[in-house]
């Protein structure tokens, strides 16, 4: 009932824009190593103010080379009242000692073999990437401010990609948050399609499928909604009016846009996590 009550105040805080709470019970992101099996990985967990146990999400993110460590999120999932890990998987930013980076290796194949093996490389990177994120929730279920039975997956483009993977494997998680994963590779690649559709077909836990209007393809919303419910499976869509005036900024919706997304996304949450507990209008 502590972390209920907790939460509705959070709630009703950002509601009302105290961005000054909001830095007040944010802490700076804290750089942590943890295994995937073989490797050392780093990553960046904030957390609120306070013992816990909080839930927690894993941000999944994208393919660049150098992925932030969480300081310009956190704040929000902090003010709800939730912990938010960001691990850099191998070859990616803190953790680029352990593998090499994964857009080198798929300009290579492209280069090599074309446009098809590289959609194959890529999505067997991601298979093997994912082992990466749920090392991340292995090394969250360790922590004592951690709630273990709490615990969602958050990711954008392939972060995005990486979150469907995870809902495919349930892993003990609650819920997924898929902002525009494949998007940009949705029109060029059918080996990626088929991939995000095997994995809406059977995902375990429930997904909130989201994307701004201009990004680069909307398919990934509009058709995992339909291969989810046809399958029973339970998700939300939301497809978000244009943010920016590029695809690109469209597709950076999920990093920018935060304070536009984070209600809908954590009233969200809220279902999985509580689900009696009465709505915040």
């Amino acid at each position: 009932m502590r972390i209920c009550i907790g939460l509705l105040l959070f709630v009703s805080s950002l509601a009302a824009g105290r961005s000054s709470a909001q830095d007040a019970n944010s802490i700076a992101p804290q750089e942590v190593t943890f295994r995937s099996g073989e490797l050392t990985l780093h990553g960046f967990l904030l957390k609120p103010q306070g013992e816990g146990p909080f839930p927690a999400v894993v941000w999944n993110h994208g393919s660049e080379a150098k992925p932030g460590t969480g300081a310009r999120l956190g704040p929000h999932f902090n003010l709800y009242g939730y912990v938010l890990f960001v691990p850099h998987r191998r070859g990616h930013g803190a953790s680029a000692d352990q593998a090499r980076w994964i857009g080198d290796l798929l300009d290579e194949e492209l280069k090599r073999n074309g446009e098809e093996a590289r959609a194959r490389l890529m999505v067997s990177l991601l298979e093997e990437q994912l082992q990466d994120q749920l090392a991340a929730f292995d090394y969250l279920r360790t922590l004592p401010f951690v709630d273990p039975t709490r615990l969602a997956t958050f990711g954008c483009s392939f972060g995005g990609i990486q979150t469907m993977l995870a809902a495919e494997k349930g892993a003990g998680l609650r819920a997924a948050v898929n902002f525009a994963g494949a998007a940009m590779n949705w029109e060029r690649s059918a080996v990626v399609r088929e991939r995000m559709v095997k994995a809406a077909q059977s995902a375990r836990i429930p997904v909130y499928l989201i994307q701004a209007e201009n990004d680069f393809s909307l398919g990934p919303t509009r058709v995992l909604s339909e291969v989810m419910t046809e399958h029973g499976k339970p998700h939300r869509a939301q497809i978000f009016p244009a943010f920016g005036t590029t695809n690109q900024e469209g597709h950076g919706f999920c990093g920018q846009g935060s304070t536009i997304w984070a209600g809908p996304v954590f009233s969200f949450l809220r279902e999985q996590f509580w689900p009696d507990l009465p709505s915040v209008n």
